[in-house]
């Protein structure tokens, strides 16, 4: 079973920064690509970033600058460091994972449960 854990969130001030991370564990062969969301009440479930095994990343424009999303494979580990953080980034943050099974070799997509992240003064 595929599990993907966050943690990092929190309560910060604007102008603050927090960095999530995001551990894939359980049992597989490799993950593919990796990325972050984050959805605000009310609202849909939004892209923020993305990164390839290889390190190719996609950073959404609404947080390009700000958002830095990196990885390390040998902990099977997706990071999001968001710096100049303000009210707007309040939402729950969750992380997504492409995962293939060391069973089927079938490549299946994955959701961790999500972290709270508030930006309040």
């Amino acid at each position: 079973q595929v599990q993907l854990v966050e943690s990092g969130g929190g309560l910060v001030q604007p102008g603050e920064s927090l960095r999530l991370s995001c551990v894939v564990s359980g049992s597989f062969s490799s993950i593919g690509d990796m990325g972050w969301y984050r959805q605000a009440p009310g609202t849909q479930r939004d892209f923020i970033a993305l990164i390839s095994r290889g390190g190719y990343t996609n950073v959404h424009r609404s947080v390009k600058g700000r958002f830095t999303i990196s990885r390390d494979n040998a902990k099977n580990t997706v990071y999001l460091e968001m710096n100049s953080l303000i009210p707007e980034d309040t939402a729950v943050y969750y992380c997504n994972a492409d995962v293939t099974s060391s069973v089927t070799l079938s490549a299946n997509n994955y959701w961790g449960q999500g972290t709270q992240v508030t930006v309040s003064p």
